[in-house]
């Protein structure tokens, strides 16, 4: 989810969901992948920040569990949404039709990468490699149509599609990607109703002006067509727009729209990347990988 931000809000929501220009928010990864760097690669054997992150994603009993614990939890509260005439997971600033929502046929928001298809095996390149993301090595991958599902995610679309839920895909993956995408998504067991529920980056939303890869048009867009119960991401701009990406900023949001999470608003675990890593160098991605580091160093707290 990553790509470059218009304003800095957008733009590290862009790098987010998502890395490619995938989902979209901030990072680079599989759903909002990092921009490039003009810095000389470092060697594969130099240190990683991302070694330990991957290897949890992919080896760890831990992140399993932890996904798996989620996706339960999530399909228990379906009915109880569906019962609710006024629950709805879109924040009033983002929905066009208020009067008329509670009538539209029901539908749940999922962001794809690292929260319905993981891509850890394209961030262990990365990691073995020695590289970052871009864009060109994020397309190749998702050409491949390798990505597996995260664990929970197949059984909870199962129960959502047998109770009449719509699975929508809102992700930071761009338009021409779709079609390895959806592929993707059918071939590890997951509903694609058609390909209008693919809403990639680049999405025309009528009266909505997209900027950078933030997803606020495209919620809109599928705010006037159904009845949005759930969202599920692993960045907070899969949820609700970030204005400013700074920890002032993003704390700001989690404070106002906290209870949401564990009802409305589902995130899984991403350590590999997102908006939380660049809101410590003031979203300077053209910075050396060093100097990134250096202020990720200096965001630590220590014990006293």
């Amino acid at each position: 989810m990553r790509p470059l931000l218009l304003t800095l809000s957008l733009f590290v929501i862009g790098l987010s969901a998502c890395r490619p220009t995938p989902e979209a928010t901030t990072a680079p990864s599989a759903a909002a992948p990092v921009p490039a760097e003009q810095s000389a690669r470092p060697a594969a054997t130099d240190a990683d920040d991302n070694l330990n992150a991957v290897l949890w994603v992919q080896r760890s009993v831990e992140y399993r569990a932890t996904a798996l614990s989620l996706f339960r939890a999530a399909a228990d509260h379906l009915d109880a949404a569906l019962a609710e005439k006024n629950w709805d997971a879109l924040v009033p600033d983002e929905r066009d039709n208020p009067q008329a929502w509670a009538s539209l046929p029901p539908a749940v928001i999922m962001d794809i990468d690292e929260t319905v298809l993981d891509n850890s095996p394209y961030q262990a390149r990365l990691v073995h490699d020695g590289g970052e993301y871009d864009e060109a090595t994020w397309a190749a991958w998702v050409a491949e149509k390798k990505a597996e599902p995260v664990p929970g995610v197949v059984d909870f679309a199962r129960v959502a599609t047998e109770k009449g839920v719509t699975i929508l895909y809102l992700s930071n993956r761009a338009q021409h990607l779709n079609e390895a995408t959806l592929a993707n998504l059918r071939a590890v067991g997951l509903p694609v109703k058609d390909d209008s529920v693919f809403l990639g980056l680049g999405t025309h939303v009528e009266g909505c002006e997209q900027h950078g890869s933030e997803k606020l048009c495209r919620r809109r867009l599928a705010g006037r067509d159904y009845r949005v119960l759930m969202q599920f991401g692993d960045q907070l701009g899969d949820f609700v727009q970030v204005i400013a990406n700074t920890d002032e900023a993003r704390n700001g949001l989690l404070d106002e729209y906290g209870d949401w999470f564990g009802e409305r608003w589902w995130m899984l675990p991403n350590p590999t990347y997102g908006g939380w890593e660049p809101a410590l160098f003031n979203n300077a991605w053209d910075q050396p990988r060093e100097q990134r580091r250096a202020a990720k160093r200096e965001a630590l707290q220590l014990a006293q």
